[in-house]
């Protein structure tokens, strides 16, 4: 009968699946959450910056979107980031 689980062994057993869950989605969170927000880089649509545009960043990603800042990157916009791109 050694080969038997134990009802209390069980609850046990289950009791840890939700933290072993929690512990796995905020792993996975944080692997996605590499970029920033537009507002913690300033981002702005039209760079008021002579020279300075997305489509001339290191970090832009043609068509739009970007390797630093979340969401839709105009070409023509600017934020704290920006890296020239090397000639």
């Amino acid at each position: 009968m050694a080969d038997r689980i134990s009802r209390g062994e069980i609850i046990s057993l289950l009791a840890g699946i939700p933290l072993i869950a929690a512990a796995t989605t905020a792993v996975a969170s944080a692997a996605d959450d590499s970029s920033g927000t537009k507002a913690q880089y300033k981002y702005v649509d039209k760079s008021t910056k002579a020279g300075q545009a997305c489509k001339n960043c290191a970090l832009f990603k043609a068509p739009s979107s970007c390797v630093v800042v979340k969401g839709h990157i105009a070409a023509a916009g600017w934020c704290a980031a920006y890296a020239p791109k090397a000639h």
